[in-house]
């Protein structure tokens, strides 16, 4: 059967109970791995081991000067979200040729890993952003969770890249918050020896900072 996303319910925003100014943009989480106990987006924060996996909602709230979320919970994040009117969502709504019975399959969506959602599927249904633009013109910053390295990636997020010119928004991306910003956060302590950032989450938030809008 197809990987549907965990929160398909809340991709088109119609669930939100204020006017978003700020939207964030992701990949997609799938619905079907039984490793899958996120709560709601990004809310993979912590791995089987108990050590931190994705760092969302350590930095996001910090960006607003306010305390980590990490070990908060899905009524904590909500209510952060309305109260910065930030709205979040995904590139991808439904993967149609993942099958739960495939082995394979099941491995790779268990990883959630970019690369491999994007290059082992061919049926991947979008999420249409630009229309969620459209139908929320409060929305005037949007941020998308990853680079555009990749082809597949790149192609679903020019639509979005291209209605932000036409349209004045301040569109940008984000390093990922996840653990894989780890080769990133080596890179600069390499080539920083005199102002390098010790724990990954300081180094995500430093980045962010110098992209976010104010």
């Amino acid at each position: 059967m197809p990987c549907p996303h965990k929160f398909i319910e809340y991709l088109n925003l119609e669930r939100l109970d204020f006017k978003p100014e700020i939207l964030i943009v992701g990949t997609f989480n799938p619905a079907w791995p039984a490793n899958n106990q996120a709560q709601w987006f990004y809310g993979r924060t912590h791995d089987q081991h108990g050590n931190v996996n994705n760092n969302f909602w350590d930095v996001l709230p910090r960006l607003y000067g306010e305390n980590s979320l990490i070990n908060s919970t899905l009524v904590e994040w909500k209510a952060f979200c309305k109260r910065h009117k930030i709205a979040i969502t995904d590139l991808i709504e439904n993967i149609v040729d993942a099958n739960e019975e495939n082995p394979e399959h099941v491995t790779i969506l268990s990883s959630y890993n970019d690369k491999s959602i994007a290059e082992v599927f061919n049926e991947h249904v979008p999420n249409n952003i630009v229309a969620l633009l459209q139908n929320h013109p409060t929305i005037t910053n949007v941020y998308l969770t990853r680079g555009t390295g990749e082809t597949f990636w790149r192609r679903l997020w020019r639509p979005v890249v291209q209605y932000s010119n036409q349209n004045g928004l301040n569109e940008k991306n984000l390093l990922t918050p996840s653990g894989y910003a780890f080769y990133q956060h080596g890179a600069h302590n390499n080539q920083n020896p005199n102002n390098q950032i010790a724990l990954l989450n300081d180094f995500i938030l430093t980045k962010w900072q110098n992209e976010w809008h104010f």
